[in-house]
């Protein structure tokens, strides 16, 4: 599997191929937040091509690129880094903070409540 560390901005060049599911640097660059330089865009997509968490082809005279890498695969990493730097290694802590600055809904709640639920099933039968 591709490796899933990213800088923070190599982690804002994958959430625009996330959202839009390809893009040329002209267009990673135009959805980027900030002003960045074509040729600054384009050294980001090539390392991230080195990683390995995109591939591209040729379309006309420019490159498509297209995540090879997973929201999912990418997430599970910085999680990990964050619970370790920032809430000490505390999942409790993590959760804690996330329900009390973002206002989860009512169903969201509901669903946190399943998935607490199942991991305390799996630990007693386990």
């Amino acid at each position: 599997m591709p490796p899933t560390r990213f800088s923070e901005r190599e982690l804002d060049v994958m959430a625009v191929l996330w959202r839009l599911e390809s893009g040329t640097v002209a267009e990673v660059r135009e959805a980027l937040d900030d002003e960045v330089g074509y040729t600054g865009v384009l050294k980001l997509l090539q390392i991230l091509e080195e990683k390995g968490a995109i591939r591209h082809e040729t379309e006309g005279r420019a490159y498509r690129y297209f995540p090879v890498v997973t929201p999912e695969q990418a997430g599970g990493p910085a999680l990990q880094r964050l619970v370790d730097t920032i809430f000490q290694g505390s999942a409790e802590m993590l959760l804690a903070r996330l329900v009390s600055t973002t206002e989860p809904t009512a169903e969201e709640v509901r669903r946190m409540r399943d998935l607490l639920d199942e991991l305390e099933d799996t630990e007693e039968d386990g």
